[in-house]
């Protein structure tokens, strides 16, 4: 566990090392659906031409328990130049989950840290953005068993653009 922390910030500080290259955006805003695990709403916005905050709240249900998530990420976005309008991503986030089980009594709250890499592409001729990305995510708690690492988080995402 030691080792895989060392890594993922040694990937961290290369990747924000070696981030030379500028970026214009297309929008400004977005809001829409992340879809995959969990599903969520999402509000994106870009605070510089490279770096967007994304907010979400999610909800997912099983048979005997379910869980709404509340998230907020550092995004930062680089053009791959050979198709306009196509970025990668990574950042990173953290967020606070709260869950209710009919097993237990009342329900159990965990936290979460989570990395996140993936793409992102913005329509020229539609205010529509689209985005598939992957969350590995740290839970600390240990609320109905659920701290430790998930590394199987990520979705798919459709965003309305709000301003150009």
């Amino acid at each position: 566990m030691k080792n895989l922390l060392r890594l993922i910030a040694l990937t961290l500080c290369l990747c924000f090392a070696y981030q030379t290259e500028a970026v214009a955006q297309d929008y400004k805003s977005a809001v829409g659906l992340r879809l995959g695990y969990p599903w969520a709403a999402s509000y994106k916005t870009f605070i510089s031409e490279s770096s967007a905050i994304e907010a979400f709240v999610g909800y997912r249900g099983y048979s005997s328990f379910s869980w709404i998530t509340i998230n907020g990420a550092y995004q930062i976005h680089n053009d791959i130049s050979s198709v306009d309008g196509l970025q990668w991503y990574y950042g990173g986030g953290a967020g606070v989950q709260l869950w209710n089980s009919e097993f237990f009594d009342g329900g159990e709250t965990t936290f979460s840290v989570s990395g996140y890499l993936g793409l992102q592409y913005t329509f020229a001729d539609a205010p529509v953005s689209v985005t598939a990305d992957w969350v590995p995510t740290f839970f600390l708690g240990d609320g109905f068993g659920t701290g430790g690492f998930g590394g199987g988080y990520g979705n798919l995402a459709v965003r309305y653009v709000l301003g150009r």
